[in-house]
């Protein structure tokens, strides 16, 4: 049983990717500010917080925009003190940390990367386990703090222009996982577009491209009805700052018969 990021990272693809990326529009936005070259958290932090804070930024509560750390905090702390008394008081404590988390300014963006960072122990377990790493330990500096905020505030006006957003952090349920794919959540839906946040210095890759055919794939056999209309396929990178968008219709009937069957694993197809 795999994710939807661990089956696309794993998958053997054809040359150049069942979409290649050149196949995606690329759209440039400017906001006349450069990020600082330094930072002192992992990238892959960085883009959780980013992630998460500009759901917060945009309607989203606190406790939505931040579940799975939520949850993760939870598999942690029970992880290193049981469910006694210590479990009870740390969970205390964690729980006031988020209630931190109100706006942009510097220490809501600091301690929103210490709390992202339980996001591991609640999609990889083993992984959080081994890193043996606490978030106290996680102190992110001025540099940082204004490249997550400059990130955040172009999330922002990117959905001034290509939303509003209908739905964030999006799952599958009741038929889209299957006894290959068991776990996966998107990012965001607008009202014609499937997104998805890649927070990255490099450009999107085949790997990112197979995930978002994925997700979409997999909306369309769940049944839910915010799946339906979904006719754009799109990519922004804060980082970059740069949206890339691709119309459904572009895509092969024969790929998405290839991935339905061979990727995840359905038995019937869809229609585009």
């Amino acid at each position: 049983m795999y994710s939807v990021t661990q089956r696309a990272k794993k998958f053997k693809q054809p040359y150049g990717g069942f979409i290649r990326p050149a196949e995606f529009e690329t759209i440039a936005l400017d906001d006349g500010k450069n990020l600082n070259d330094e930072e002192n958290i992992s990238p892959i932090l960085i883009g959780i917080v980013v992630d998460y804070m500009t759901r917060l930024m945009t309607g989203t509560s606190v406790a939505e925009a931040f579940f799975p750390s939520i949850q993760g905090a939870e598999i942690a702390t029970q992880y290193k003190y049981g469910t006694g008394k210590e479990f009870r008081n740390e969970i205390e404590k964690l729980a006031k940390m988020y209630c931190e988390i109100r706006d942009l300014d510097d220490q809501s963006i600091a301690v929103a990367c210490k709390m992202a960072s339980f996001d591991v122990w609640k999609r990889n377990r083993m992984s959080a386990m081994l890193m043996n790493s606490s978030y106290e330990e996680i102190n992110a500096d001025r540099k940082t703090i204004e490249n997550i905020r400059i990130m955040v505030e172009r999330g922002i006006h990117m959905w001034d222009i290509y939303g509003p957003v209908v739905k964030s952090g999006f799952t599958f349920e009741p038929n889209g996982y299957t006894d290959i794919i068991s776990t996966g959540d998107g990012d965001y839906l607008t009202t014609d577009t499937m997104w998805d946040y890649k927070v990255s210095k490099n450009r999107i890759t085949s790997k990112s491209t197979l995930q978002i055919l994925m997700y979409w794939i997999m909306g369309k056999h769940s049944g839910k009805p915010e799946f339906e209309n979904i006719t754009q396929l799109g990519f922004f990178n804060p980082r970059k700052n740069l949206v890339f968008l691709l119309k459904t219709q572009n895509i092969p009937q024969q790929v998405i018969l290839k991935v339905e069957r061979d990727v995840i694993g359905y038995t019937s197809t869809i229609t585009k």
